[in-house]
């Protein structure tokens, strides 16, 4: 309840959100945003992702998680391996 009001607070301090706004954390946040967004938009044009039905999306997203998982898997062994 107190969070609620704090950030209500915050959001409504238009000098702060301007101030943040400006900074380069954000600035550089946002652009890596917008980047991440433009190359994913990219393969999946190239992958013929866009208007694919979404059962086969849904396929392609369950084997991109797998490969994911079993990529950070092979991480965690590679690395404890080197110790």
């Amino acid at each position: 309840m107190v969070l609620g009001a704090i950030l209500r607070y915050l959001a409504n301090n238009e000098q702060l959100i301007q101030r943040l706004a400006d900074s380069y954390p954000l600035r550089r946040a946002a652009q890596m945003v917008l980047s991440a967004y433009y190359r994913g938009k990219s393969v999946a044009e190239q992958q013929k992702l866009i208007g694919m039905t979404p059962d086969r999306l849904q396929q392609a997203l369950r084997s991109f998680k797998s490969n994911v998982q079993k990529e950070i898997e092979n991480a965690k062994n590679d690395l404890s391996r080197k110790k």
